[in-house]
């Protein structure tokens, strides 16, 4: 019998959300989650499962029974033929990018941070950048969940394919993932090439950056018109950095933290701050060479508030002009670098932010310096007015306003993905508050 550990408090990376569970489970077996289940539905409990605790937002938030899938982390299949591996949904992304470089393989796309479990980075829609690559959810090829009612259901193209294309983004609403089986492609490297440039120039030849680099992204800092495009594709050339602790950790991380906190208090600095470590960190040509997922991985820096909207692609300029014209028509409103945007391919995940279409993400951020909040509400409103006006979906794991009557008009998918949701949950033992905005 899995026992339950009273007394447990949750807390996301970014310290913005927390619960204090009921019982808090680790289980080690498919039998152990179903007991688990079995559990709630006799006390009417509800459940929610969390991975590593990433997102900046309520989403795994209860105060009944939380399950951490962090001992159900093993590689149960490595086939290199078809370069694939089965994995349980509890294996942190940072685990497996390791035991894949053993074997020869890799994920062809990664996000940012690789400490999240592989059924959290499906069902919330992680993504990170390039044209030709959808969310990571695209490279799944099938996957097992067990249902609130304790059946266990396989989920492919092939196999309960209408539910397939819902629980590859089912945001804890469908069930508990168990494993997950990922395409791989061949271990490779990536060489990153970060150079200067303006707003002007990379909105105006946004197309061309699109098709110069594999995996293009670039930050945008606001109340500037200073931009940092960075390139990643893959080399055959050796490692090499350029990195170092002082300019990484002591100026990236420790200089600013103190800066935006002495901006607290006097905010006019943040535009002089935002232009400071632009010159000093982005302005200069820097190449790297790594192996694909050390590329793909880097530091988010400290505690923050981000919220991260898909718009069509074609809306890109439209958007990012119309936010610098605000921000500079209100300059009492402060923005912190950067604001991130990234590209990636359409495709048919019910819930998927790119359903349908290529898409734009544009990531903003406002920083919690030594844990202190900002004042954001009025940059984070007018951004959410930009990206409604423009047809943008939020990302699911980040923060937004969004409820049932927005979604259903976002997505063409949504009131089909409620009908599956409805049919394996029927008594919602899998909802919480944040899925309440978000199905009723």
């Amino acid at each position: 019998m899995v026992l339950g550990r009273s007394g447990f408090k949750f807390q996301n990376w970014a310290q913005t959300y927390g619960s204090n569970p009921e019982l808090f489970f680790q289980p080690t077996t498919a039998e152990e989650v179903k007991e688990i289940l079995d559990l709630a539905r006799q006390r009417s409990k509800r459940v929610k499962v969390v991975g590593g605790g990433h997102s900046p937002s309520d989403i795994v938030c209860t105060d009944d029974y939380m399950i951490k899938m962090d001992k159900m982390n093993k590689v149960l299949k490595v086939d290199k033929k078809v370069k694939q591996v089965t994995v349980e949904a509890g294996i942190l992304l940072s685990d497996l990018n390791e035991e894949l470089t053993k074997h020869g393989l890799a994920l062809s796309n990664l996000g940012a941070v690789s400490e999240v479990a592989a059924a959290g980075v499906i069902g919330t829609g992680t993504h990170n950048t390039g044209i030709q690559h959808g969310i990571l959810s695209t490279q799944v090829t099938s996957l097992t969940m067990m249902t609130a009612s304790g059946d266990i259901l396989e989920c492919s193209e092939s196999n309960n394919a209408e539910l397939f294309q819902a629980c590859r983004l089912h945001l804890g609403s469908l069930g508990v993932v168990l494993t997950v089986t990922f395409q791989c492609v061949s271990s490779f490297k990536l060489q990153e090439i970060q150079f200067a440039s303006t707003l002007s120039e990379v909105l105006d030849n946004l197309d061309t950056h699109l098709h110069a680099s594999e995996y293009f992204r670039f930050l945008w800092f606001p109340h500037t018109e200073n931009v940092c495009v960075l390139y990643q594709d893959p080399t055959d050339k050796p490692p090499a950095s350029s990195s170092s602790w002082f300019w990484d950790s002591a100026v990236g991380y420790y200089l600013l933290e103190l800066l935006l906190w002495i901006s607290t208090f006097l905010p006019n600095l943040v535009p002089l701050i935002n232009r400071f470590f632009f010159w000093l960190l982005f302005a200069t040509r820097i190449e790297r060479v790594g192996l694909s997922y050390k590329i793909f991985n880097y530091d988010c820096r400290f505690k923050q508030h981000v919220q991260d909207w898909s718009i069509p692609i074609e809306k890109t300029k439209d958007a990012l002009l119309e936010l610098k014209a605000w921000l500079e028509m209100n300059p009492k409103v402060v923005a912190h670098y950067p604001v991130e945007v990234r590209f990636t391919r359409g495709d048919d995940i019910l819930l998927s932010p790119c359903y349908k279409r290529d898409s734009c993400y544009m990531n903003i951020i406002m920083y919690r310096p030594y844990g202190k909040d900002v004042p954001l509400q009025e940059y984070w409103s007018e951004y959410e007015a930009i990206m409604k006006k423009v047809g943008g979906r939020p990302h699911w794991a980040k923060a937004h306003t969004c409820v049932r009557r927005d979604f259903e008009k976002m997505y063409p998918g949504f009131l089909k993905f409620c009908s599956i949701r409805e049919k394996l949950d029927p008594t919602g033992m899998f909802l919480n508050s944040y899925l309440e905005k978000v199905f009723y």
